[in-house]
């Protein structure tokens, strides 16, 4: 059957850079389900209803939202949607094949593509049709299994794998992302996959460098998957180009940025990256000690460098921002909010991280580009600099009593693998790969990524997580000629955390297995292995004295509103420890980052790569003692008074203090971004940071709370 030309009516899938898959579960507020439940009771087919609010939820409900309303913009409604008057066997069909193009509802004009939901059994199908013809206003009559099942025979469908899940995806997605694979050294090539779109050379070339920059973070560079789903041909293929560039240029609630929409890939990127995903993935070269070697370069000796400060400014009170399209990262004065220097580094600067001194902030970028900036010198200089593979995400300093600033490390995304260097120079010393086995199946994974690392404040170990895996490794760095590693299985797609209040217990999210893993870090151990909602996206955590449940860590999430709170005082509080004791709901799904401080009543959580304008331009806060009374959403980026642009909210930071919470209004390379501070009492206006240098800021990193893990 030839699709129709309209839009997303049920369901919508998810590609994506910054994180993970779609049909993420977003739980309906409580006034939404009592009035749903009274529409279930009277609609005369209880059990039909009632199981296709299930199936609804589990794979419309995050575009559509679970009260049909849909998305401004993105997702048009299914609440009295005018479009399903008259239109039954259309709307089955969009079920069963998908749909594509434009369509008009309510008035309103929709673009963009429906997946096939094939996959689906014809009496789920059945269900959550007949939910949406009953809810919200519907008044439309019930859809049988038997209907479902004529019109698949009339339109010959007869292998429901036709259709792609959304969790659990295909047999053939499952082994691929377990599967071994030879990754030959040498330059990455582009292999043609048969029957695939023609991409030139010049092309190819495009693909490359604009997946390395947007997309491989989620979908590994193999294009396995992750945080985002897999991208390989034997599940491109199927979807074909005008699917993929759909995609990509609405994105997701689920996570997934609108490149197109929000201007940041033109048309033409659009086009060649989804014929670029339909071609085997380009296979890169090994970067082992040579490769190291050959890049390292210490600009400033030790005994070069200043002893003392070189300006009178408060070191703890700076800020270490990315710049991430510029591959710079500005240090600005938290006092006097002044920029005073502005640095050179890798590509999209992931983290920064400060050493146990105070004294330098090492940064890593997306390229794998360490930069050793010596924050005494005026104005503050990179000191010392190595690459360490091809695409990197973490680096940490030791900070063990005994071993302050004697080493540091990084991880890679590739090759996987990690590796110790000197804490002076970032002279190369051990390298350690972590390709293995998944802590599940046991079936070896040929590119285990290097996610969050953590230096423990209970023993000389660097806490390292293995993603794919869902290895977390504790290396003891007392003595690197013979390292010794204690293995701690836990959930597979480990990404970040960070430390409760006590630094003895690390908390990280095993996103793509909805989880939290929680680790003893003096008895190095597992503690606890915690289920929570669709892909949870902590960042370093929040921890917060709830007024009922005591010390708890907070996460928000990427696949839905959910933020949730755990337990964290198995001696205060043990019925409550390493438990989800509490789940509220944020403006929506694609949040990346919580914050808060112990000198602050606030909790905030972001929502960056949510479709919503309305939502990723602003920014959730809470009253930590009054949390039934819901979020106060502040206009951030109508505060930063920018031009046009996408103007993401990403990432609340607070000040030393813990009086000023500073934000990123995320805009695209060639459009003004700034910094927006905010007085973390008043919940007003105090500041804007912005101008020229102001290129897309993202990730900022105060001094004093990085050192001492102050969140």
């Amino acid at each position: 059957m030839k699709r129709k030309t309209i839009s997303m009516l049920l369901a919508v899938p998810f590609l994506g850079l910054f994180l993970g898959a779609c049909s993420q579960e977003s739980a309906p507020t409580t006034s939404d389900t009592v009035v749903h439940d009274a529409e279930v009771a009277a609609a005369g087919t209880n059990d039909l209803m009632a199981k296709g609010k299930g199936v609804y939820l589990a794979n419309c409900a995050a575009c559509h939202q679970p009260t049909g309303v849909g998305l401004a913009g993105a997702f048009p409604p299914l609440a009295g949607s005018d479009y399903l008057q008259g239109n039954r066997k259309e709307v089955l069909a969009a079920a069963l094949f998908g749909l594509e193009g434009p369509i008009t509802v309510n008035g309103v004009e929709y673009n963009g593509v429906m997946p096939s939901l094939g996959h689906l059994p014809d009496e789920d199908l059945a269900a959550a049709i007949t939910y949406v013809f009953g809810s919200w206003g519907n008044d439309l009559a019930a859809v049988s299994v038997e209907e479902v099942a004529a019109l698949r025979a009339e339109l010959g469908q007869t292998d429901r794998a036709a259709g792609q899940r959304h969790v659990g995806a295909t047999e053939g997605e499952l082994t691929y992302q377990g599967a071994p694979s030879a990754i030959p050294a040498g330059e990455a090539r582009q292999v043609s996959t048969p029957g695939g779109p023609v991409l030139s050379e010049a092309e190819f070339t495009t693909a490359t460098q604009l997946y390395f920059e947007r997309c491989a973070g989620c979908h590994g560079v193999l294009r396995k998957g992750a945080t985002g789903k897999a991208l390989t041909p034997d599940i491109t293929l199927e979807k074909g180009t005008e699917y993929l560039k759909a995609l990509i240029t609405y994105g997701s609630p689920a996570g997934m940025p609108n490149w197109g929409t929000s201007g940041e890939m033109t048309p033409e990127q659009i086009d060649i990256m989804a014929r670029f995903l339909q071609q085997e993935p380009p296979m890169p070269p090994e970067f082992g000690m040579a490769d190291m070697k050959a890049t390292w370069d210490v600009l400033v000796a030790p005994q070069d460098r200043p002893s003392e400060p070189q300006h009178d400014r408060n070191i703890d009170n700076f800020f270490s921002v990315t710049l991430r399209d510029s591959g710079q990262v500005a240090i600005i004065d938290g006092d006097t909010k002044e920029i005073v220097s502005i640095v050179e580094t890798g590509y999209a600067v992931h983290i920064s991280r400060v050493s146990a001194s105070g004294r330098y902030i090492f940064t890593i970028g997306r390229d794998a580009l360490i930069n050793m900036v010596d924050l005494y010198m005026d104005p503050p200089t990179t000191v010392a600099q190595i690459k360490v593979g091809l695409e990197a995400r973490s680096v940490e300093t030791s900070k063990y009593k005994g071993y302050e600033d004697k080493y540091a490390i990084a991880g890679s995304y590739w090759p996987p693998q990690y590796v110790i260097m000197d804490g002076d120079t970032l002279e190369p010393l051990k390298i350690v790969s972590t390709r293995g086995m998944t802590v599940d199946t046991q079936e070896y994974h040929p590119e285990p990524r290097v996610a969050a690392i953590v230096a423990s404040h209970q023993h000389p170990d660097f806490i390292v997580n293995v993603k794919e895996t869902g290895h977390i490794l504790l290396v003891d760095y007392s003595d690197i000629e013979n390292i010794a590693v204690t293995d701690i299985g836990a959930a597979k797609f480990l990404h970040d955390g960070g430390w409760d209040r006590s630094k003895r217990y690390f908390l990280t999210a095993a996103n793509q297995s909805d989880k939290i893993a929680v680790v003893d870090s003096k008895e190095r151990k597992l503690v606890a292995l915690t289920d929570v909602t669709k892909t949870p996206h902590p960042g370093r955590g929040a921890n917060l004295d709830d007024p009922e449940y005591g010390p708890v860590w907070v996460t928000s999430a990427l696949g839905n509103a959910n933020v949730s709170f755990l337990g964290t005082d198995p001696d205060g509080h043990p019925d409550n420890a390493w438990k989800t004791v509490r789940v509220i709901d944020g403006m929506g799904g694609g949040s990346l980052f919580v914050k808060s401080h112990p000198n602050s009543t606030n909790l905030w959580v972001d929502a960056p790569l949510n479709p919503d304008e309305s939502i990723s331009q602003s920014v959730a806060v809470f009253d930590v003692n009054n949390l039934d009374a819901g979020f106060e959403t502040l206009p951030i980026a109508a505060w930063a008074d920018l031009g046009e642009g996408p103007k993401r909210i990403v990432q609340p930071e607070y000040n030393m203090a813990g009086d000023e919470v500073w934000f990123s209004v995320w805009s695209g390379k060639e459009q003004e971004s700034a910094i927006v501070v905010v007085d973390d009492k008043t919940r007003e206006l105090k500041a804007v940071i912005k101008g020229p240098e102001m290129i897309t800021p993202t990730g900022k990193f105060n001094v004093y709370n990085t050192l001492h893990d102050i969140y």
